[in-house]
């Protein structure tokens, strides 16, 4: 390979940057993600054959402003409701991409000088895995989600969650790559073709499999039918100033317009209760009593909505590591980003939001970082780390049993998470959100897309609200109707049907996750043997 000016590097990692952008939910293309990856491989390989002009760290330097670029023209809109926030973002996230790639290459190099790049798969789904379950989750990049706008393309993530989408984008680039390679190398023309065959075979049978899994595809005839409010109050300069009685009368006056006696559920976003709610004295709560006056004119139906409850510590109870001091007087509390379903006969259960955005409800490592927690943002009236629940909760519906899982705004990003409702017998997914802090961007129309993948692994009807666009309803294959309109109050209605079956996606989680993990680790202790091996040193011989 011709040796190139390093300049060339950077900018070959920018155009991977911008061409992974291009292919980004909801308005991008999606196979450009085929072949988005190709200048970080080609950059990897670079350094790999001429290593003697680069040092062993140099690949994170010249992939990090791809990545850099990438985070930012995918997710700017995280600056509208926290710049100091976003910058954070940009900067870990891509970090974690860059280190991952620079494990890999270091693990390859170590391993053999011309170690496939297949590796890299096992590598890249291994971080996408951790980075959805550790303190500072943010997973909206995985690349798996990348097809989400497509979603006639990846019926087959009821069996894989979007770790198969990851790897099959993986796979190809590397092919695609294999190709070029052996092209730029004068390799003879069977070994450039092949690649790039398998490729294109792959990804007919991806897509063709898909289709045919589509079309077959027939949700069990259990009808429910269901109202979805969508508010639409400026969650800056309105939704925490109005009064909470004239919050919760704008979302009854929008579900009474399409209520009649055949109305199974309303459906209300998150933070539509504005009243701070004490769980231990939920019988004193004002917008608790206009909600069930509001159920007893309407008795065939019941209410999820969303609201910030708050529980006290009693003195001899253990505290969580959330857990707040009252300012004034002695005690310690818990605060919630909570789903309340309450029946026309006053039963009520809650759900506490339990995958909190990091930095704007949690403080990562809270008992570490116990002395920062006032930087949280103060989205909603409460400032610091909220609480959360060990398990999922299902709302059960008394006369009959049917199951919801409420599911509260970022929860909606993780599939196994979601996937522990649906083992806890869920047979619809209530999503509740309030997408309004980022403005009319990309940033709710992308969360919106996400949905349509949780739909499709578990085979579950979506009933949305969101306080402001986008709400829908969404099948069980992932289409979308009654699609609202950013910034207009709407309400919606639709019978949408149940489900019991449980997919291998559901029972399973992310497999692909976890062997992943398990080979990429085995991987770096492979390299790390090798390296000892070679680095060891002779042993004294007497006399020397």
């Amino acid at each position: 390979m011709t040796k190139l000016p390093k300049h060339r590097l950077y900018l070959a990692s920018l155009l991977g940057g911008l061409l992974l952008s291009a292919a980004w939910p909801e308005r991008g293309f999606a196979p450009l993600l085929f072949i988005g990856f190709i200048p970080f491989l080609f950059i990897e390989d670079y350094i790999l054959r001429h290593r003697e002009r680069f040092s062993r760290f140099s690949v994170f330097f010249y992939i990090y402003p791809g990545f850099l670029l990438w985070n930012v023209l995918t997710t700017w809109w995280i600056w509208n409701s926290t710049s100091f926030g976003s910058i954070l973002a940009w900067m870990l996230n891509s970090l974690f991409m860059a280190a991952t790639l620079t494990l890999f290459h270091l693990t390859r190099r170590e391993i053999t000088k011309r170690s496939s790049q297949l590796m890299l798969i096992f590598f890249w789904v291994m971080f996408e895995y951790w980075h959805h379950n550790w303190e500072g989750t943010w997973p909206w990049l995985s690349l798996g989600n990348g097809f989400a706008h497509w979603h006639q393309w990846i019926q087959w993530y009821e069996y894989t969650g979007i770790f198969g989408g990851t790897l099959l984008i993986l796979l190809i680039n590397i092919l695609i790559y294999k190709s070029i390679q052996h092209y730029i190398d004068k390799r003879n023309l069977y070994r450039i073709l092949l690649p790039s065959c398998i490729a294109a075979l792959t990804i007919l049978l991806a897509v063709s499999m898909s289709y045919r899994l589509y079309h077959r595809y027939h949700e069990p005839s259990w009808h429910v039918d269901i109202i979805v409010v969508q508010p639409n109050i400026d969650p800056y300069n309105e939704q925490y100033s109005l009064p909470p009685a004239e919050v919760l009368k704008i979302n009854f006056d929008l579900a009474l317009a399409k209520m009649d006696e055949k109305v199974e559920f309303v459906v209300s976003p998150e933070s539509a209760i504005q009243e701070n709610i004490w769980e231990d004295r939920l019988e004193q709560s004002y917008s608790l009593d206009s909600l069930s006056a509001f159920l007893k004119r309407n008795p065939h139906t019941g209410y999820v909505i969303g609201a910030s409850t708050f529980r006290n510590f009693e003195p001899d109870e253990k505290l969580s590591p959330t857990a707040r001091k009252y300012r004034h007087g002695e005690g310690h509390y818990d605060a919630y980003n909570t789903a309340i379903y309450l029946t026309p006969t006053d039963e009520m259960t809650l759900h506490h939001k339990s995958k909190l955005t990091p930095g704007v409800e949690k403080m990562p490592f809270a008992r570490l970082m116990k002395p920062l927690e006032s930087m949280a943002l103060n989205l909603g009236g409460t400032v610091g780390s909220l609480g959360t629940d060990p398990v999922r909760t299902v709302f059960t519906r008394p006369d009959d049993g049917l199951k919801i899982a409420p599911v509260i705004c970022y929860e909606s990003v993780f599939g196994e998470y979601v996937t522990e409702y649906i083992k806890k017998g869920a047979n619809l997914i209530f999503v509740i959100t309030n997408d309004g802090w980022w403005g009319d961007t990309p940033g709710h129309r992308q969360h919106f897309t996400f949905s349509r993948l949780r739909a499709i692994e578990t085979r579950r009807s979506i009933a949305r609200s969101a306080n402001t666009g986008i709400s829908a309803f969404i099948d069980q294959r992932g289409d979308a109707f009654h699609v609202t309109r950013y910034w207009e109050p709407d309400v919606i209605r639709q019978t949408i049907n149940a489900n019991d079956k449980m997919t291998f996606y559901v029972q399973y989680g992310d497999y692909i996750g976890r062997l992943s993990s398990f080979v990429a680790i085995f991987l770096v202790l492979i390299a790390l043997s090798f390296r000892l091996k070679r680095k060891k040193i002779r042993p004294l011989e007497f006399g020397d």
